[in-house]
């Protein structure tokens, strides 16, 4: 999830509804999209895992820093060999200012933040409550996500599902409020900036690529100014940590994107969003197996809970439109 980050062209909660643009440049590659959906779903769900090890050496702001630089990087070289530019007018990169705060710069920090006192596991289960705020949203802000049955009880399902996850009926005890909260928050923020995307970049012309990159580009510039106020410079620069920021932005932000562009051109959006539901599956697995993170029975339940109550929020009616 980290998921997701940036503007993925996947479910309109979880993952945005929209692009950033109507058209979709990727080019799909020679490798079947079956194995690039699983290394997409490895490489998301590791992030969270990625988070954790930069943050022992690295302040939660120069963590996020390190992911949107490496990830502006490597879809600006996308750019480059393509020879394409990055959008033009003032307007749309005043909208992609505040797209690179709500979709970047705030939640990137915020989840560092909470992985200082919370599991990565569980941020990555945090991170699948997405779709649920969304939905919820939608309902207020964009007058074409018309409530049913069907969604609202998928809301109440997932959130019954964050409360067992967090074991309610025990007072909390064990889980740390303050880092739950904010991975909770981060997770907010995503639909508020798809939300946002939708009504005003949506029509932008360039490929989601470039645009993008330039949101990834701002939100550098934005943390790089934050980091300098609130952080000092770090005095080394430790090998794991180091190597977990470059590989959280460069393949987790920058080139797991473009192979979401890639997946949602070749097999539509529909199947494509999928990947939103495996990703809570490997966080957790990787922070059980390679962190010796700690799992009680009700993490697995609730996170299923909360999958099964996120999916039934991206139901639509079989004459509906289909997801975009």
């Amino acid at each position: 999830m980290s998921a997701p980050a940036t503007p993925r062209p996947t479910l309109s909660t979880p993952a945005p509804a929209a692009t950033t643009s109507t058209a979709i440049s990727a080019r799909p590659t020679g490798l079947d999209w079956r194995l690039r959906f699983a290394l997409l779903s490895i490489i998301w769900g590791f992030s969270f895992l990625l988070i954790k090890v930069g943050t022992e050496a690295y302040a939660p702001f120069q963590v996020a820093l390190g992911r949107v630089f490496f990830g502006a990087l490597a879809l600006l070289t996308v750019l480059l060999v393509r020879r394409e530019g990055l959008p033009r007018g003032r307007r749309t990169w005043a909208h992609l200012t505040v797209a690179a705060l709500l979709l970047n710069t705030a939640p990137f920090s915020l989840f560092a933040y909470a992985e200082l006192s919370i599991p990565s596991s569980l941020a990555g289960i945090c991170n699948a409550t997405s779709p649920l705020w969304g939905m919820a949203l939608s309902l207020v802000a964009l007058s074409e996500d018309r409530p049913t049955r069907r969604r609202f009880a998928g809301l109440g399902l997932g959130f019954l599902g964050v409360l067992t996850v967090l074991g309610a009926w025990q007072g909390f005890s064990g889980v740390d409020a303050k880092g739950t909260a904010l991975a909770l928050l981060a997770s907010l923020c995503y639909p508020i900036g798809w939300i946002y995307v939708r009504r005003t970049l949506a029509s932008t012309p360039g490929s989601p690529v470039a645009l993008t990159g330039a949101q990834l580009l701002v939100s550098t510039l934005q943390l790089l100014l934050v980091s300098s106020l609130f952080t000092s410079a770090p005095t080394s620069f430790p090998l794991w940590p180091t190597l977990s920021v470059i590989a959280l932005g460069a393949l987790g932000t920058g080139m797991a994107l473009q192979m979401q562009y890639g997946l949602v051109t070749e097999v539509g959006p529909t199947t494509a969003q999928m990947v939103t539901y495996f990703i809570p599956v490997i966080a957790t697995t990787a922070g059980v197996a390679l962190l010796g993170e700690q799992l009680h029975w009700n993490t697995p339940v609730g996170a299923a809970i909360v999958l099964t109550g996120a999916a039934l929020t991206q139901a639509r009616r079989a004459s509906g439109p289909a997801d975009a």
